[in-house]
């Protein structure tokens, strides 16, 4: 913070229900009582990242981005030229399934607010100048590189890769499946502090009406009614973190941005206001269980045996928090919503990350996983003589520019095929760095026979229309690379370039 300037200031309000017109007049009160009002093009970003039956506290409900945007309206002093709502939903499914089975399609047609599926937009090259950057520049969709008022609305959530999930680490919705598993592995929490250089929100509004604990794609539902607002992501993150008991200089992915100048972390240098006291909030979380598990614990007693050895010396870590590990307590926890039976299907199995060095206990008839590139191993499993060899890439080889995707149906190909080549082997090996939740999903529903996700005739739907749409706007010549930025005005930290406002497409 400069000397002498005002304290960022987060607002903590009580709301006991889903119901928009409450949530419109608290968060209205909220941006008045911070003195803002939308201008330009104003982009709403809330968290999608899976929805449908069994996903409902995953996402942020339609109900609250509904008064969100009819507060927006409320406080438009004829300035706003676009109002729009805009997302990347996660694991690689299509957006627009999420924006259906959230129910936040069907709100934004109702109130005729645009919206934006962030994949199917012009990506824009952000330059990044500051120290401690992974990569030089990063892509983001030309929405978010020109919004001129950024509204983040994330969804209160534990995380198994980051342990909470608030404003900040809600960015990795911000870039397309190409980019955004790009350091997604031991320096996640570094990515996403060098997402903060792209844009920054004028305003946070997080729906912990019901909030998510232990898990952020199939959350145990905990009622903590409440919303907080604020103006100031890093402020707004430590004090969502106080309220669970969190020590937000902890969380690597909001310590880095509070380093490089975004904004403080001591509850001294924030001002905290709202009918609801921080010590009343903390009331109500108490016992709030967070998402940080070691894959070998969150197994025990299963038929799944996890062995997690360290990933590649370059990233210095001792355990890919970011990366296979969480990936793998996901899909489990997926495939459990679909397939009531499937700790009874699973057989056993033996999954193991990294360079392990430990022993494999695998009896006669149990398989063996190696998951991700630096997976490593060579000796015997069940008299086989196994060689995993590591195949870890440096991330400097890894080019946004050229970096291919893969969505949901070419790992269901391609993890298929891989399962059947491997029949009758003890070992399989499933390549990537990281191996996504969908992948991993879908090797468990292959070797155990449970309810297969991509027979969701509703999800291949979407799927035919988003690859549809992409064609269609590629044999018109639409771009989806955009290189270069134009001044966006403010200053920003040191190493944050002021140019980061892309030009339009």
């Amino acid at each position: 913070m400069q000397p002498n300037a005002r304290k960022p200031k987060v607002i903590i309000r009580h709301c006991d229900a889903y119901d928009p017109e409450r949530i419109r007049v608290i968060v209205r009160e909220g941006l008045d009582e911070l003195g803002l009002s939308p201008r330009g093009r104003t982009l709403v970003k809330p968290n999608i990242v899976c929805a449908g039956e069994g996903f409902e506290h995953a996402h942020t409900r339609p109900e609250f981005v509904e008064g969100v945007v009819m507060a927006l309206r409320d406080r438009d002093e004829g300035k706003m030229t676009e109002l729009a709502v805009g997302e990347r939903c996660g694991i690689t499914i299509p957006s627009r399934l999420a924006f259906k089975r959230s129910g936040i399609e069907k709100m934004l047609k109702r109130l005729k607010v645009k919206r934006y599926y962030f994949e199917e937009e012009p990506q824009v090259e952000i330059a990044l100048t500051h120290e401690g950057r992974l990569r030089d520049y990063l892509f983001t969709p030309e929405p978010v590189a020109n919004a001129d008022f950024f509204v983040n609305c994330p969804k209160f959530k534990a995380h198994p890769w980051t342990t909470v999930t608030f404003g900040n680490k809600a960015y990795i919705g911000i870039q397309d499946d190409r980019h955004r598993l790009i350091d997604h592995d031991a320096k996640l929490e570094e990515k996403i502090a060098d997402l903060q250089y792209i844009i920054q929100p004028e305003f946070l509004a997080i729906d912990a009406i019901i909030a998510g604990e232990g898990r952020m794609l199939t959350p145990i539902p905990r009622n903590l009614n409440l919303i907080l607002m604020g103006n100031n992501q890093c402020a707004f993150d430590a004090v969502c973190c106080n309220v669970i008991g969190v020590n937000p200089f902890a969380i690597d992915h909001i310590r880095l941005p509070h380093e490089r100048g975004f904004g403080p972390l001591s509850l001294d240098e924030i001002d905290i206001g709202g009918d609801v006291t921080l010590a009343q909030a903390k009331e109500r979380a108490a016992g709030f269980q967070v998402g940080l598990v070691r894959v070998e614990k969150y197994f025990e007693g299963t038929k799944i045996s996890a062995y997690a050895g360290p990933p590649p010396e370059t990233e210095g870590k001792d355990y890919c928090w970011g990366g296979c590990p969480g990936a793998l307590e996901e899909a489990i926890e997926i495939l459990r919503l679909l397939d009531e039976k499937l700790d009874e299907k699973m057989p056993r199995l033996h999954i193991v990350f990294g360079n392990y060095q430990g022993p494999l206990d695998v009896k006669e008839g149990e398989r063996v996983v190696f998951i991700g590139d630096c997976a490593t191993f060579k000796g015997k499993i069940g008299g086989e003589m196994v060689s995993i060899e590591n195949l870890y890439r440096q991330r400097s080889t890894l080019d946004p520019y050229t970096i291919k995707g893969e969505d949901f149906f070419d790992k269901m190909w391609k993890t298929g095929a891989l399962v059947r080549k491997a029949k009758g082997k003890v070992a399989l090996r499933l390549q990537g760095c990281p191996v996504s939740v969908a992948e991993q999903l879908m090797v468990l529903v292959h070797l155990s026979g449970a309810n297969d996700p991509t027979k969701d005739w509703a999800a291949v739907g979407n799927y035919v229309e988003w690859k549809s749409v992409m064609a269609g706007k590629a044999l018109l010549g639409h771009k989806y690379q955009i290189h270069g930025a134009a001044p966006r005005g403010e200053a920003k930290p040191e190493g944050m370039d002021p140019s980061a406002h892309a030009e339009h497409a």
